[in-house]
């Protein structure tokens, strides 16, 4: 079975066995921006904890943001960890945006590339931030990859075809997981919003370090690979 057929057989289990997921979590696209940066190294809700301080303090606003000092903006997302380097995050997100008068419409209204490229361009914004804010603040398709998605694939036997030495060890470049997904599906943004939640989905409950492959969804598909 190819990787493009296997990858939406594993989608529609996932799907029969959770149903939507309507997500990401978030009221406006300033709080999904603000929590993709804070979700960087931490679990979810520990993010919840932080958002809910600067919502507190009126801060889900960059241009309000911007005009916080650093410190301040630090002590409130000290739940979310590294919070010196995310205030900071923070600061150079607003900071570049206030080029668009802090208008989100008017940063979004790119192509994906130059959207992606302006993002990265961001100090400690990376790719999994960047598509993130991509994929669920300005609604255009591109899927998101994270360590459940390499881990739940890997397992599956499912992986892109190029790699590269990394530490002495072999791994596969972020961009190279992207673009498999992407070949794979229709390209949606709804399509991606609900495989990577299913995923995450699935990362959280069944396919953790220590897998439960005897209740997973994906046991008949995943034994197939073994």
């Amino acid at each position: 079975m190819n990787n493009k057929r296997k990858i939406n057989i594993i989608y529609r289990l996932l799907f029969n066995h959770f149903g939507p997921q309507h997500w990401w979590p978030g009221n406006s696209r300033e709080e999904i921006i603000t929590g993709a940066i804070l979700t960087q190294n931490t679990a979810w809700a520990n993010v919840e904890k932080a958002v809910h301080n600067l919502k507190s303090n009126n801060l889900i606003n960059f241009h309000s943001l911007l005009n916080t000092s650093h410190s301040k903006v630090a002590a409130l997302i000290k739940p979310s960890g590294y919070f010196n380097q995310k205030a900071e995050t923070l600061h150079c997100f607003a900071r570049h945006l206030s080029i668009y008068d802090f208008d989100l419409n008017r940063f979004f209204n790119q192509n994906i590339l130059e959207l992606r490229n302006e993002l990265l361009s961001i100090r400690g914004i990376g790719r999994e931030t960047a598509d993130s804010i991509i994929l669920y603040s300005a609604n255009k398709p591109i899927f998101v990859i994270d360590a459940y998605t390499r881990r739940i694939f890997s397992r599956n036997k499912i992986t892109p075809g190029s790699k590269i030495i990394v530490a002495e060890k072999r791994k596969y470049e972020y961009d190279d997981w992207r673009l498999m997904f992407e070949s794979s599906l229709e390209k949606e943004n709804k399509l991606f919003n609900e495989y990577h939640a299913l995923i995450v989905q699935t990362g959280k409950n069944f396919c953790k370090t220590r897998p439960l492959c005897n209740q997973c969804p994906l046991i008949k598909v995943c034994a197939e690979s073994i």
